[in-house]
């Protein structure tokens, strides 16, 4: 594999039409395909270790292979600093990664096998309205609709 690069993907629609892109860490693959670094912050359907081919066209990408990596936003209306404590030590004991974070947002890549009851659990003990916070997963829901679930991780299963 080669060198860490920046690609600028699709992410969106702005209200007012405006194309949103997003600017993610790769590295290179022998096949000319790129293995995602860290779980993008709003690119659906992405996250930390997937493989994806992508049209520098368009900044358009077609996912080839999942990591099998859950790709976590929590977003925060105040100042995450208390809470940025809690969560990173309580998710980096299930193997989760701290991809991101800002004053009131981080992004998370947790490996799926960890369960998905377990670390929302966690989630949810730090994550609410007592924080001023939510959380979603940015890859686990359809884009098109947010509730149809993927279960890309179903694939995984069979292949171990």
């Amino acid at each position: 594999m080669s060198d860490l690069q920046v690609i600028s993907l699709f992410a969106g629609k702005r209200p007012d039409g405006e194309d949103v892109v997003e600017q993610i860490r790769v590295k290179a693959t022998d096949n000319n395909s790129f293995i995602v670094v860290q779980s993008p912050a709003f690119i659906q359907g992405l996250a930390s270790g997937d493989e994806i081919a992508f049209d520098n066209k368009d900044n358009s990408f077609e996912l080839l292979k999942h990591s099998g990596n859950l790709a976590i936003r929590i977003f925060a209306r105040t100042k995450i600093d208390e809470m940025k404590d809690n969560l990173v030590g309580a998710l980096e004991k299930l193997g989760g990664e701290l991809d991101f974070s800002n004053e009131r947002m981080m992004i998370f890549s947790i490996h799926v096998s960890c369960g998905f009851k377990e670390i929302e659990a966690i989630l949810n003990r730090h994550i609410g309205e007592k924080t001023h916070s939510a959380w979603f997963y940015g890859n686990v829901y359809d884009p098109a609709d947010g509730t149809t679930p993927l279960n890309w991780w179903l694939e995984l299963d069979k292949e171990q």
